[in-house]
């Protein structure tokens, strides 16, 4: 790990980057924003964590997770709320057997997210898998598509 760290953190001074900057490269190489790798990073920069943490609590790109090979992220905005998007939720969570706390399975294949907006309110309620978009979807739909993704 400290051999990556240090790649990307010479890459980063080489090229001025900003903590934006960093932070993704750190998400490329590891998959999430690990607390342990923040920390190197404040220490090795000179720059707080609380300026890490910033920039990864405002930005929902950045994740401090382990997620699954698969994110289903469904749309939770007022057109596909009400056309449906919570029952979509609901079935999802059933097919994936999701605890109520729970986003990733524990085989690690999928994560399900809810965004405020997708920006496709003409074919709500929209979700996408791995950033396919499907629109209309109804909740069998939605079994259906998982389907072939759980092989």
């Amino acid at each position: 790990m400290t051999e990556s760290l240090e790649a990307i953190y010479a890459r980063s001074v080489a090229n001025e980057d900003n903590i934006i900057t960093v932070l993704q490269e750190i998400q490329n190489e590891f998959g999430y924003i690990q607390e342990e790798v923040v920390t190197w990073f404040s220490k090795r920069s000179n720059i707080p964590a609380s300026k890490y943490y910033g920039v990864i609590t405002f930005y929902s790109q950045f994740h401090q997770n382990p997620r699954g090979k698969n994110i289903v992220t469904v749309c939770c905005g007022t057109v596909c709320h009400v056309k449906g998007a919570s029952r979509v939720i609901s079935k999802v969570t059933d097919d994936l057997k999701l605890k109520e706390d729970q986003n990733t399975t524990r085989d690690m294949l999928f994560t399900l997210e809810r965004v405020n907006c997708v920006g496709a309110c003409s074919i709500a309620p929209v979700v996408l898998i791995n950033e396919k978009v499907l629109g209309k979807v109804t909740p069998s739909k939605m079994v259906k598509s998982l389907k072939e993704y759980k092989g």
